[in-house]
């Protein structure tokens, strides 16, 4: 009798194992999925006819947003220039937005491009349009050149 329940704790039977199994492929989905915040960026924008015209001369990533002063959390205005604090600061970027419909904005906090008009983030290394002013922000906040992914 004590050997039948050593034998019968020590090994899991086959519903066990697929519980488990599906227990761990839903904690990577949780780990990858909706929950984890990520979130793919876009690889076309209609809006990027308002980029400024001059975007291979732009302030430097340690900028302070120019209505609060803030010294980070700041993005760059892509159609002015200017650069303002984020909405976990002051919102003054996206009270900029709803202002003057300037939509696109690259945050100096990851170099991440957002168009509030898309409500969407957008993919520099995929848009033509956007790789120029993302490489100098790069290079303006690391010193070198960034890694560009292959398709």
């Amino acid at each position: 009798m004590a050997n039948q329940a050593a034998s019968s704790s020590s090994s899991s039977g086959p519903q066990e194992h697929r519980l488990e199994g599906q227990a761990e492929e839903e904690d990577l989905l949780t780990l990858y999925g909706a929950d984890s915040g990520w979130v793919e960026a876009r690889t076309h924008c209609d809006h990027l006819d308002a980029l400024s015209s001059d975007l291979a001369h732009i302030p430097t990533p340690d900028t302070p947003c120019y209505r609060c002063q803030h010294p980070s959390e700041n993005w760059l205005c892509l159609c002015c220039k200017e650069v303002l604090c984020s909405r976990f600061v002051n919102k003054h970027m996206l009270q900029h937005y709803q202002q003057t419909n300037h939509c696109l904005a690259l945050s100096y906090s990851d170099l991440s491009i957002w168009c509030f008009s898309c409500d969407a983030y957008l993919d520099a290394q995929m848009i033509q349009q956007l790789r120029p002013v993302h490489e100098i922000a790069y290079i303006l906040k690391f010193g070198e050149a960034p890694p560009f992914r292959t398709v």
